[in-house]
């Protein structure tokens, strides 16, 4: 099933009154649901009232180009693994999502991994994102969920790619981790990059400055709240102008272009290739170095880069 882009700017404000009551029936909802510990809590008629709404975010807001949806198998199971850009708002993401939907409907399944945290911070959005497809970021969930032929979602870089400094916006930012590696050669799933162009200038990353803090909660500083963020960025965008720290944010309605790259498979599958440590780093870079091919690709397409 595809479904058509909104007609006109007026469709928002229906669609907009449908995401709002949506969101405060899961702000409402009993805190020990939608936790994202179950794959059955995706909810095909919660995609469907949702679609209309990002539909109008898609076309009009960041007018998104998309291309290489090809690369991707009609059916079986695929593990995406992507560069996160644009702070909490992820619009790369965002858009993705509604782009998968549009290509093959909400019936077949899909998941994506998601910061813990988020459940604790903004609790009403991620039960929300749980009825659409988010899980939590544990190993035996994501195996699980490629157990069922579906398509499972990976930032490998989470906060740390989500908010690095703008001056990396053009790079691939893993943090160095591998769990993603481990689980595709222990269930033999192809790899399939996720790559985009313009999300990280919808708020401009000036620094993380989580190590300084993390330092002086050594010498007995305590977190706000109590509370470990993981990461500190200092950043401009809206609404907050300046802002410190993970908050939340409205992206700028930058023009998006999002990339699926070909598809990524390595010589030798299971459990002791991925016990075999100088095989996982090999297949580790070779992932890195493909996805920034790649992205260096399309920025040049878009910028015009030597």
């Amino acid at each position: 099933m595809n479904h058509r882009q909104p007609q006109n700017l007026l469709s928002i404000i229906p669609s907009a009154r449908i995401f709002a009551d949506l969101y405060l029936k899961a702000l409402s909802a009993n805190p020990e649901t939608f936790t994202g510990w179950s794959l059955d809590d995706r909810d095909p008629k919660i995609i469907e009232q949702l679609i209309p709404f990002f539909g109008w975010i898609y076309q009009y807001y960041f007018r998104v180009q998309t291309d290489g949806w090809e690369n991707i198998p009609e059916t079986g199971k695929v593990l995406l693994i992507g560069s996160h850009n644009g702070g909490l708002a992820a619009p790369d993401t965002v858009m993705m999502t509604y782009d998968w939907f549009r290509q093959f409907g909400t019936d077949r399944l899909a998941y994506a991994l998601m910061e813990p945290k988020i459940w604790q911070v903004l609790p009403g959005l991620a039960r929300l994102a749980t009825q659409v497809g988010t899980i939590q970021p544990h190993p035996e969930l994501a195996r699980a969920a490629l157990r069922r032929d579906a398509a499972v979602l990976i930032y490998p870089g989470g906060a740390n790619d989500v908010f690095r400094p703008y001056s990396l916006r053009n790079k691939i930012y893993f943090h160095g981790h591998k769990g993603f590696i481990k689980l595709a050669l222990q269930e033999e799933a192809p790899i399939i990059p996720f790559i985009s162009h313009g999300a990280h200038s919808t708020l401009i990353v000036l620094a993380d400055i989580y190590p300084q803090l993390q330092q002086l909660h050594k010498w007995g500083l305590p977190w706000l709240g109590g509370f470990d963020p993981g990461v500190f960025p200092i950043y401009l965008g809206l609404p907050w102008g300046i802002a410190f720290g993970p908050l939340p944010n409205i992206p700028l309605p930058i023009s998006l272009h999002t990339r699926v790259c070909p598809a990524i498979v390595f010589e030798r599958y299971g459990e002791s290739a991925a016990r075999d440590r100088e095989y996982v780093e090999q297949c580790y870079r070779q992932v890195y170095e493909q996805m920034q091919q790649e992205l260096d690709r399309l920025v040049q397409e878009k910028e015009g880069k030597a």
